[in-house]
Order: structure tokens, then C-alpha cells, then sequence
């Protein structure tokens, strides 16, 4: 408990001293460290989603594999790799709930009070937990990715496609941890923050999640369609399955840039509340 409650003040004493010009950079890596010391330092709150998602990967993968012998648009493609990006999906739904939850905890310190009184910048205040919660989903993405390989997962375009996925991962995880963050700020409650990642987890069924796109019909496609992760899960599949197609790429990063930027306002909308609440 003692190093836990001696890092804030440590903290708090280097951003007092800093000057408003310390570079923008500099402020979200300091951020960033903190909420990856924390959050190492709970184990428990990171190996589950883990775990879940190999459960996961292993049951779509028994129940499944051999799905791509007789659907329309996977003949000769991997049902492994087919699936595993929306594993991430997964992945990043329950990791985006720890950015929010090191919020929640230095609002019950008291410490995020004495934060928005040092001269660091609001935006690194909410890019730090972010990136932190995204960094451990690569990390799970990575390990997945590997336990895959040993399933027999054979990534079509190499290591560079598995570096691609590794992106997107971390793309999407800033995307969702904007949406907990801006929930944490809000009510301050850690039950409302965990909750709140699974507000998204319909949005990963309302997908081309078990077969291609060109199989859906009706009002479920054109959800999918609409859907943004529609495309992240298809760029994923890509690389993994077919190679790469720059086409899929670019609107694979346009869908993360969207929803990143929708999440991110409400976070910074919802700081700025709590500000003017202080």
C-alpha cells in the first residue's frame, strides 16, 4: 500500500513544478507510466480478459473450424484466422474498462482533484489512462496471436500483418477507453465504469462476426454495414487471411479514427463538467 499511495504524491510534486510549457509529449508518456505501473501492479484486473478470450477463441474455433470447407467466400481461408480479430474486439471491450477504472481511483483518492489544479494539460490527462488500457490490449492481442500460431495460424502476410493487427488493437482500444473514461469522470462510481465497456459489446455482434458480410441479409446487414468495427474486424481478416488490401485498410483506420474521435469529445466534455463542478 505504501508504494501505491507514495506514487501519486510523487506525481503531483513533478507536475507543481513543471511548467505549463513542458512538452505536450512528455506530459502523456508521464501520464501513460503511471497508469501502466498501477495497473500491472493488479494483476487480476488484466489476466481474466485474457483467459476469456482464449476460452473464446477455442470454443469458435472447436465448434466452428471447419466452417470455411463450405461457406461462401473462406474457401481455402483459416476459420482461425477468421475469427480471432473479433476475439480483439472482444479483448478491447473488457480492457477499455481499466482506463476508466485508474480514473475512478484517483477521483476516490482525491487525486485527480489535485491534478486539474497543476498546469498539465487536460488532454494528457485523459490520453495517458487511454493509451495505457490500449498498450495492455496489444499485449493480449500479441499473446493470442502466438497461442494461434500453435493452434496453426499461418498470418498471410507475415509479420508484417501480425505489426498490423498490433495497430489496429491498439487504434481500437484507445476508441473504447475514451467511452469508460468519459463514464468514470461522470459518475465517479467504479460498478457505473466497469458496466460501461459492455454497452459496446452488442456493437460486436451487430457485425459480419461468424461469416462474411456478403451472407448476411436483412436488417442485420445493414447494421453491419453502419457499424464501424465491421471494418476493423474486416482489415484484421484480411491480413491474416487474404493479404493485404489498402482499400480495407484505409477505412479500417477511418472507422477507428471515427469512433476514437466520438469517444474522446465525450471524455473531454466530461472532464470539463467535473471541472466546473470543483
Amino acid at each position: 500500500m505504501t508504494s501505491v499511495s507514495t506514487a501519486p504524491s510523487a506525481l503531483t510534486r513533478a507536475s507543481e513544478t513543471d511548467h505549463p510549457s513542458m512538452p505536450f509529449v512528455s506530459q502523456v508518456v508521464m501520464m501513460t507510466r503511471r497508469s501502466l505501473m498501477t495497473s500491472f501492479r493488479d494483476p487480476v484486473a488484466i489476466l481474466p480478459g485474457f483467459f476469456i478470450n482464449m476460452f473464446f477463441l477455442f470454443i469458435y474455433t472447436g465448434s466452428l473450424g471447419t466452417a470455411s470447407n463450405f461457406l461462401p467466400g473462406l474457401a481455402g481461408q483459416s476459420y482461425l484466422g477468421f475469427i480471432l480479430p473479433f476475439s480483439v474486439i472482444s479483448a478491447s471491450l473488457g480492457t477499455s474498462g481499466i482506463a476508466g477504472q485508474s480514473i475512478v481511483r484517483d477521483i476516490e483518492r482525491g487525486y485527480f482533484d489535485k491534478l486539474l489544479l497543476t498546469p498539465i494539460n487536460r488532454w494528457a490527462l485523459l490520453l495517458g489512462p487511454m493509451i495505457s488500457a490500449s498498450f495492455i490490449l496489444v499485449l493480449q492481442t500479441l499473446l493470442v496471436v502466438g497461442v494461434a500460431v500453435l493452434m496453426g495460424l499461418r498470418p498471410e502476410t507475415g509479420i508484417p500483418g501480425v505489426a498490423a493487427l498490433l495497430v489496429l488493437s491498439l487504434l481500437t482500444g484507445i476508441a473504447f477507453a475514451g467511452f469508460t473514461v468519459a463514464i468514470a469522470l461522470r459518475t465517479g462510481s467504479a460498478a457505473a465504469t466497469q458496466g460501461a465497456g459492455f454497452l459496446f459489446f452488442p456493437l460486436s455482434f451487430l457485425t459480419a462476426t461468424f461469416v462474411p458480410l456478403s451472407l448476411l441479409s436483412g436488417w442485420i446487414r445493414t447494421a453491419a454495414e453502419i457499424n464501424p468495427i465491421t471494418y476493423i474486424i474486416d482489415a484484421g481478416r484480411a491480413v491474416l487471411n487474404t493479404g493485404w488490401d489498402n482499400d480495407i485498410m484505409i477505412r479500417a483506420l477511418i472507422a477507428c479514427f471515427v469512433l476514437g474521435g466520438i469517444t474522446f469529445t465525450f471524455a473531454l466534455t466530461s472532464l470539463r463538467a467535473r471541472a466546473r463542478r470543483k
